[in-house]
Formats: structure tokens, C-alpha cells, sequence
């Protein structure tokens, strides 16, 4: 799939985006965004939602999503998305392409929906009972991908279920209805999977992240505070020393390095030489991203502006898609 998105890149649409639970991190930054920048580069035709109504799946509040949106619009620019060519929009300002989950909801069973190993993580990682949106999350993603007629997603493995029930629901609604929609495919990413400092997932919830928007100070404060161990020569071992391991990967992707090699330079020189690097070479890494971020932010009504447009023109697409469906399912009035 690569290589015919190399081909052909103006051939394809995808859809892509986040939850905006909280500020963008370097986790993002190497699994996500600079993916979208490379298939904006390519020329592909690029969706990039921010899921603000999936916020709620798993919390009940969406407390700071505004700044959240805002601050994630400010990143994806400073880092060479451009709203012209990428269309940037939140899920809660495009009414059309929530409407598309009613008759979504028809083309799933239930059994169906309880199988999706995504959901079955969200319920256990959130300790809350299941609720009918986290229940009916695959669904909306369904509805994201499908409202533009994506025919392309880029997921990791681990969201390859997510693709498929897209193209189960969009095959039924065709067979049922009429062709209205494309399967889409899956593009999967081999961007790596960036650990907290601690070793953890990266979260702003555990603490563990390091945020695009952090001062070097910062920066440097929450390298401090990770937890290593007492055994002063530096090994990469991500199973028994997952503290360690984590600032090692950290610093050795930020320096295109190999977490071993960069390992065995530090050898005997400890933990505290090992924080050093680990912050200098976050901190040169994102430097120029910092700048940009820092010179975009000046001024206020640069991100609203950007999500006005993005959110017009997806509006516009969603328009158009539904009044497909009605005229495919004969309820136009």
C-alpha cells in the first residue's frame, strides 16, 4: 500500500486524528505527526479530526479540551501542517457526520462490537463501567473515516480491527443500499512506540510525558524525576530496567541513534549522565519546533482561524456524503 500511495498519492483520502484528552507529547510527535506531514508532502488528501465528543468515551468531563484543541491546532502548524492542504476539524462542529452513526448502528451487532480488542483495553484501563459510547467507539471512528469517503488509514497494528469494522459497515451499507462508500485500507505505520520516562505508556496522565510545548526547564524536570535504579552501569533492557530503557530510546531517537550503542557510550558514567543526555537531546530536537510554536502562538486567532476553515470544508464534504446516504436509503423529505 505504501508504494501505490508513492505512485498515485493524489488518488487517495485518509482520515487521521486524536483525541484531545491532553497537550500533544513527544509520543505524538514520532507516532503520528510526522507521519501526517510526510503524506501532506506526498500530496495525499488529508482529514486530521480532533475527536473532542470522544473525549467522554472513558471520563466525565471534557474540562481543558478547548485549550487542548487549541494547543494541538498550534502543533500540527509548527510542525509543517498547513491548513490550506490538510483540513483540520473537531467532531463536535460537524453535525452531518454525526448523523451517519444512526444508520452505522443498524449495519452492527452487538457481539460485534463487544469483540474489538480496543474497546476491551479502553474498559479495562479505565476501571469504569462500560458506557454506550465507549461500547459504540468503533462506530464513530467508522463514521470519521467514511463521512469524506477515506480510502486510507494509517494505524498501527494494534488499530487494524478499528480499519476492518470501517469496511465491514461501509460493504453492508453498500450491499443494503447502493455504493456509496469505499473500503478503505489500512496503511500501518512503523513509527515507534515512544515509552514515558518512566517507562510506562506515554501519558500526561501518569506524569511520564514530555510535552511538545515544554520549556527546557521543564523538560529537564520531568527527566529528573524518572525513576532508574541502583545499578550504575548503563544497560538497554527494557524488560528488567524499563526506567532506564525508556530515556535511553528517548534520547537515541531524538539523536538517530541505537538505544544499545548510545547505552554503551554512557557505560559506568550513571544514571545522572544518562538524564543529561537523554534532556539535551529532547531539547535540541524540538527546538525549531518549540520556536515556531512560540512565534504561532503570538498570535491568538491563528488556531481558530485554522479550525474555521477546516471545519467549513468538512462540513461542506459531510453535507454532501449524507444527502448520499438519504437518497441511497430513500428518506429524503
Amino acid at each position: 500500500m505504501a508504494a501505490a500511495v508513492e505512485r498515485n498519492p493524489e488518488t487517495f483520502r485518509v482520515l487521521t486524528g486524536e483525541r484531545p484528552t491532553g497537550p500533544l507529547h513527544l509520543g505524538h510527535y514520532f507516532g503520528t505527526v510526522l507521519e501526517r506531514v510526510r503524506l501532506q508532502q506526498a500530496g495525499v488528501q488529508t482529514f486530521l479530526v480532533l475527536a473532542d465528543y470522544q473525549v467522554i468515551t472513558d471520563r466525565d468531563t471534557t474540562a481543558n479540551v478547548q485549550d487542548n484543541v487549541y494547543g494541538a491546532v498550534l502543533d500540527y502548524l509548527a510542525a509543517g501542517l498547513d491548513p490550506e492542504q490538510t483540513t483540520i476539524f473537531t467532531h463536535s462542529s460537524i453535525p452531518a457526520l454525526n448523523q451517519l452513526l444512526l444508520p452505522f448502528l443498524s449495519l452492527v451487532t452487538e457481539a460485534e462490537l463487544h469483540r474489538n480488542p480496543t474497546v476491551k483495553t479502553e474498559l479495562a484501563e479505565s476501571h469504569r463501567a462500560l458506557s454506550g459510547l465507549l461500547l459504540t467507539y468503533p462506530v464513530h471512528q467508522a463514521a470519521d473515516i467514511l463521512f469524506c469517503k477515506g480510502n486510507l488509514v494509517p494505524v498501527g497494528k494494534d488499530n487494524l480491527p478499528h480499519v476492518e469494522m470501517t469496511r465491514v459497515i461501509a460493504r453492508r451499507f453498500n450491499d443494503r443500499y447502493g455504493n456509496v462508500f469505499p473500503e478503505p485500507d489500512a496503511l500501518l505505520t512503523s513509527a515507534p512506540e515512544l515509552a514515558g520516562v518512566d517507562g510506562r505508556k506515554m501519558s500526561k496522565s501518569y506524569g511520564n510525558a514530555i510535552t511538545l510545548a515544554m520549556s527546557e526547564d521543564e523538560t529537564a524536570k520531568v527527566v529528573r524525576r524518572a525513576r532508574t535504579d541502583q545499578d550504575r552501569r548503563i544497560t538497554f533492557d527494557p524488560q528488567t530496567r524499563p526506567g532506564v530503557s525508556a530515556l535511553l530510546s528517548t534520547a537515541a531517537l531524538c539523536l538517530g541513534a541505537q538505544p544499545e550503542q548510545l547505552a554503551e557510550d554512557i557505560g559506568d558514567a550513571g544514571s545522572g549522565r544518562l538524564k543529561q543526555i537523554t534532556t539535551d537531546a529532547i531539547n535540541d530536537f524540538l527546538k525549531g519546533h518549540r520556536t515556531r510554536r512560540r512565534e504561532l502562538a503570538q498570535d491568538n486567532e491563528l488556531a481558530r482561524r485554522a479550525l474555521v476553515r477546516g471545519n467549513q470544508r468538512a462540513n461542506e464534504i459531510a453535507e454532501r456524503t449524507l444527502d448520499e446516504v438519504r437518497s441511497a436509503m430513500g428518506t429524503i423529505y
